[in-house]
């Protein structure tokens, strides 16, 4: 398992955020039955970067909290049959991981979020690499089925882990 952090931000979270991502990256994994090793990005960096990712990415010219690259198209969410059809496509040739993607956080957002939904920093970080990991294996919350789904997985993501409000 490769779980690469990259903190790039000034403002520094008085947390221990390798920790906590980590252990979310493993807890999401898990939850989802993910068959294979994996391999997961994470940079931690400011509302300026994010806004510049989101608007070169999404056409959005906004801070956000959480941005998801997933690496692995799926037709059923967590469906890691087919990925084997690709190897070459999917899976990292020097290490035999599965390359599910990159997760891009605001450490200003995590601050911020802290502060309006009344809980913890450390709550705010692993409930945005649940939110994203989950994005990494195909959910989507478009719609609201897709939604209630993605938000009871990431509930019960984070409840294996004791990360509650």
């Amino acid at each position: 398992m490769t779980i690469s952090i990259e903190y790039e931000a000034e403002k520094k979270l008085d947390l221990p955020y390798e920790e906590i991502i980590n252990d979310i990256v493993l807890a999401s994994l898990d939850y989802e039955e993910c068959p294979y090793e994996a391999e997961v990005n994470v940079i931690l960096t400011d509302n300026d970067a994010i806004q510049e990712i989101n608007r070169e990415h999404r056409c959005i010219d906004a801070p956000t909290d959480v941005l998801s690259f997933p690496m692995v198209d799926y037709k059923v969410p967590s469906d890691f049959d087919h990925v084997e059809d690709a190897v070459e496509d999917y899976f990292n040739p020097e290490t035999g991981e599965l390359i599910l993607g990159d997760i891009v956080i605001s450490v200003d957002k995590v601050e911020e979020q802290a502060d309006k939904y009344g809980h913890s920093q450390t709550r705010e970080l692993a409930f945005l690499v649940a939110h994203s990991m989950l994005h990494l294996c195909g959910y989507d919350h478009m719609e609201d089925g897709e939604r209630e789904q993605m938000e009871e997985r990431q509930k019960k993501i984070l409840e294996t882990r004791g990360y509650t409000r």
